[in-house]
């Protein structure tokens, strides 16, 4: 899925009480380079903003190894908004340290506030940015306030997934598995040795090597060494960034799964809201389907990255394996994204007519593109907090089939608008798309009772009272200037 989902019309301004407010909304990236789901949700929250009487701009930047259009730091204009955008590649990365704090961003970042004079600061994404973008809304007293999209704030790699690709809670008290997951990725920094490099490989071995070698660190003669260094980084990560979520006088979450998360690692529960995301429901509306009729073949697809933690091999290999001629699977995914994971998707798929791959799309025609699948598929691995795509498949009544996992399972009621199942479990997920074969009544079911009606519009208005209640708590006039 490809380019804006315009949520918000920039035609007419909603009625609003508030004041018109200037808001720089940072993300770690953005339109038109990149087009998934913090930067969309970005995008239409700008858009309802504008609507709504208020000034939003965009805070985005070039990610290290990304090609930028020249200078540390530019402007530019997309869908009416101004995007600053800082290039990342003017200093170069030479240190994990920097993934989570770049000390050399802070003037930067600093320059762009003092241009913009927000009246508030709605953070959708820190990558990128690091902490030092909260340390320049402290230093500069800058009421603030957060969508929490991921695990960022918790997790190095933001998505609670360790090494191995089993599912983690967070850091424990000395985030030695956090140094784990390090050595794993890394360990061409630890080893030189083959028999140690077999070593580390044994999750075992890999899991002592994370508990001594902070010891080690410690010692003379090795505590001035790039290893202990690396290790310290890694274990400071939590004790630099947590404090600094206290800059947040609000974090909304989209999903009890993240809700549950930040309060479990101790991030300022009382500060937490859940808000559902919004979707633009104008976008399926005209393709909403009508069960009336039973679909022949029945049409599974999915709709996403093709990436191993997407689990897109999973329901390649359980549709081949499916007790029926009246189906199809229809893929629709970046094939270029890795090309070994693909090679191995279409040896699964190759001989078989029924599994059909097509390219990305504009977002203007997701809702004809849902028109044509009759089930959705999400078999991923990792922990989804409400993808956009679930959210539209529901709200253009089309069943969903999802793991079984809070940040789906809040949305997918097994047996009701769709079936969960267990991750990685491709016997499971197999059981379910036959089960919809072999009963021709159950889609009907599913697709009757499937159904979203969250819009984009009602999100920003939640997301409006939150800013209310921040200024209001920080001493800001809200309410409109009215004339005597």
């Amino acid at each position: 899925m490809k380019a804006s989902m315009v949520g918000c019309s920039p035609k007419g301004k909603a009625d609003s009480a508030m004041r018109s407010l200037k808001i720089v909304l940072p993300v770690h990236v953005f339109f038109p380079e990149h087009f998934y789901g913090t930067e969309t949700y970005t995008l239409q929250l700008a858009q309802c903003l504008r609507e709504m009487g208020h000034r939003p701009t965009i805070l985005t930047s070039v990610l290290y190894g990304e090609k930028g259009r020249g200078g540390a730091c530019y402007t530019y204009e997309y869908d009416g908004f101004e995007v600053d955008c800082i290039d990342q590649n003017s200093q170069p990365l030479t240190h994990y340290r920097q993934l989570h704090r770049r000390a050399d961003l802070y003037p930067l970042i600093q320059e762009i506030f003092r241009k913009r004079e927000p009246d508030l600061v709605h953070v959708t994404h820190l990558m990128g940015h690091t902490g030092v973008l909260l340390e320049v809304i402290r230093d500069m007293g800058l009421p603030a306030v957060a969508t929490l999209t991921d695990f960022y704030g918790i997790c190095p790699n933001s998505k609670l997934m360790r090494y191995d690709e089993s599912l983690c809670t967070g850091p424990n008290r000395r985030s030695t598995n956090c140094l784990a997951c390090y050595i794993r990725e890394h360990e061409y920094e630890f080893v030189h040795r083959r028999a140690l490099a077999r070593a580390i490989q044994k999750n075992r071995s890999l899991k002592w090597a994370a508990r001594l070698l902070p010891i080690a660190a410690s010692l003379p003669g090795f505590r001035r060494s790039i290893i202990a260094d690396r290790i310290d980084a890694v274990r400071e990560r939590r004790a630099y960034l947590r404090p600094l979520y206290a800059v947040y006088k609000r974090m909304i979450t989209p999903t009890a799964l993240l809700h549950d998360a930040y309060v479990r690692n101790g991030f300022y529960p009382e500060r937490l809201r859940k808000i559902h995301f919004g979707i633009d429901l104008d976008v399926v509306k005209p393709f909403r389907k009508h069960p009336a009729r039973i679909p022949s073949p029945l049409t599974f697809g999915y709709i996403g990255q093709i990436t191993p933690h997407k689990g897109v091999d999973l329901v390649v290999a359980a549709f081949a394996g499916l007790r029926a001629d009246n189906a199809r699977l229809l893929l629709f995914g970046p094939r270029d994204q890795q090309p070994g994971y693909m090679a191995k998707i279409e040896k699964t798929a190759s001989g078989n007519p029924h599994i059909q791959f097509r390219d990305t799309f504009p977002a203007d025609r997701l809702g004809q593109v849902l028109s044509e699948i009759d089930v959705l598929v999400i078999p991923s691995r990792w922990y989804e907090n409400s993808p956009l795509v679930m959210l539209y498949a529901l709200a253009s009544k089309t069943p969903v089939i999802a793991t079984d996992m809070k940040g789906m399972s809040e949305f997918v009621i097994d047996g009701w608008n769709g079936f969960t199942f267990q991750k990685d479990s491709m016997a499971a997920l197999r059981e379910n798309m036959q089960r919809l074969l072999d009963r021709s009544d159950l889609w009907r079911e599913l697709c009757e009772n499937a159904d979203y009606t969250m819009s984009v519009r009602d999100h920003a208005r939640e997301v409006e009272a939150i800013y209310r209640d921040v200024l209001r708590e920080n001493g800001s006039s809200v309410e409109k200037a009215t004339r005597p």
